[in-house]
């Protein structure tokens, strides 16, 4: 029985060490472009059942309630929160925050497609519109050399002003990429998700449409991370890890008692 005991709060004891793991992630990443938070679910192990519920405790009579013995707690997965962050104006021309839901959608080294909601892009040596690795946004926008300013519409459309014009010219597209389950996207690094098939496919549109959101030129999100909100999950999860760990002494002390005693 002491054994058993000691393997549940070993459980327990891991179980929290992921939480503080997500929770440490979530804070190193607290001023981090367009991050979305992790939060850690767990679920029971196996239950042993030493006596059924209903079962016959007498020719006569049936338990009630039976008896259950708990095996510990496991790790269920990880869930990212997709909860906007908040837009912060930065003054740059190639900055671009979504507002609502959605994706931009960028190249990656391969040819393979990331999704990302980090819009700190820039112009490449080519024109290109890229992101800060120097991937590019997706479907393609070349500025053209000598343009005195670049504007980006609330719908994605890409317009520049050339030298000794009046009217601004169109020049591209900045569309928006929506899943039907964006928490099922695999988070790769960099501030890139890949499509995984648990995020169903991505439907590509302008913005503001179908339920996309739409372009805030000159502006980046934020993190959702809530600095207070994490502290004090921090703290919960310090003394759960405390408790689990008391009882593996106090488990300890009774097998230790049973061996000089008994």
């Amino acid at each position: 029985m002491g054994s058993a005991a000691l393997h549940i709060a070993r459980t327990g004891l891991d179980a929290q060490d992921t939480r503080m793991r997500v929770i440490s992630n979530n804070l190193a990443n607290v001023n981090t472009t367009a991050f979305k938070k992790d939060r850690a679910s767990f679920q029971t192990l196996a239950y042993q059942v030493v006596t059924a519920p209903g079962a016959a405790s007498t020719a006569e009579t049936k338990y009630a309630t039976g008896l259950n013995l708990g095996t510990g707690v496991r790790t269920q997965g990880t869930q990212r929160i997709e909860t906007q962050g908040s837009l912060q104006t930065t003054g740059n021309g190639l900055d671009m925050a979504i507002d609502g839901n959605g994706f931009f959608q960028i190249q990656l080294p391969g040819g393979s497609l990331g999704y990302t909601r980090a819009g700190n892009f820039s112009r490449s040596a080519e024109g290109q519109l890229v992101t800060s690795e120097g991937y590019q946004v997706m479907p393609g926008v070349t500025i053209p050399e000598g343009a005195i300013s670049v504007t980006v519409g609330s719908d994605g459309t890409v317009s520049a002003q050339m030298p000794n014009q009046t009217d601004l010219t169109q020049i591209g597209q900045v569309q928006i990429a929506s899943f039907p389950n964006p928490a099922g996207l695999q988070a790769v690094g960099d501030n890139y998700l890949i499509e995984t098939p648990a995020s169903g496919a991505v439907a590509l549109g302008n913005a503001g449409v179908d339920g996309r959101g739409t372009i805030r030129q000159g502006m980046l999100e934020g993190s959702n991370v809530n600095v207070v909100e994490e502290l004090v999950d921090m703290i919960e999860t310090q003394r759960a890890y405390e408790v689990n760990s008391k009882m593996i002494s106090a488990t300890d002390e009774m097998l230790k008692y049973v061996n000089q005693n008994i």
